[in-house]
């Protein structure tokens, strides 16, 4: 249902990365070449990522993509699930909760999973939800190159 990725996954990957960031689950779309180098550091074995396709009758079908980070707060390893696709002929099949149920089994030493949602993004948010996310209370702030004052 699901499988590590490897070198090979790369064009479904990639093809799986523009249509999530072409849809409205998203706030903002990135470059190609952003989902390139993530997918070069988790091929090359980077120690903060990882990677997962999702396959439903032999055809990529989704993908997860995950951070791994350490939090005083939490009490140790968190597993920071970045971006969470099902392509829309896939969904409904259990595949994204599939994953999240395996989540503690991959990452056992995890202190916690954290994940991001867009509030419009209801389809997400329920599934989150039934699988025992609770909303963190906190906002998010970033700072770029293109945001620096």
């Amino acid at each position: 249902m699901f499988q590590p990725l490897t070198p090979a996954h790369r064009a479904d990957y990639l093809a799986l990365v523009q249509a999530f960031y072409g849809s409205d689950a998203v706030d903002h779309p990135i470059p190609l070449s952003h989902a390139e180098a993530t997918f070069d550091a988790i091929a090359h074995g980077s120690p903060f990522l990882a990677g997962y396709l999702f396959l439903h009758a032999g055809q990529a079908a989704g993908y997860a993509l995950l951070m791994k980070t350490w939090s005083q707060e939490a009490g140790g390893l968190v597993v920071w699930l970045d971006e969470l696709y099902i392509a829309p002929a896939f969904q409904g099949h259990g595949l994204g909760s599939a994953f999240l149920r395996a989540l503690p089994d991959l990452f056992p030493n995890a202190a916690a999973f954290r994940l991001e949602v867009t509030p419009c993004n209801q389809g997400a948010r329920n599934l989150y939800s039934r699988m025992g996310y609770a909303p963190l209370g906190y906002e998010q702030m970033i700072l770029t190159p293109q945001t620096r004052a």
